[in-house]
């Protein structure tokens, strides 16, 4: 993996955790929504490969969009899981 590949995935995932961390609130920082960001990249592409459907429009911008959908289905579990276990606490 080339160091461009790296910084792709890192500029893709902050885009998209940032937004995500916009919609949904809650925000992990830099650090906490690039990786909010990469892995709601792989959570969107299985999302959306199970739903047999594509990104909506073709480039970095469907990407960044497939990263997003992923990353906000990711901030509302971390907040479910979160909410849960205060409770029981």
């Amino acid at each position: 993996m080339s160091l461009e590949t790296i910084l792709v995935w890192a500029v893709i995932g902050l885009i998209a955790g940032w937004l995500a961390s916009a919609v949904v609130g809650g925000g992990y920082g830099v650090i906490g929504d690039i990786v909010v960001g990469v892995v709601g990249a792989f959570i969107g592409g299985f999302i959306f490969r199970a739903l047999g459907a594509g990104a909506p429009f073709g480039g970095l911008a469907g990407t960044i969009f497939v990263a997003f959908i992923g990353a906000v289905v990711l901030l509302l579990l971390l907040r479910l899981i979160r909410s849960s276990t205060v409770r029981r606490a």
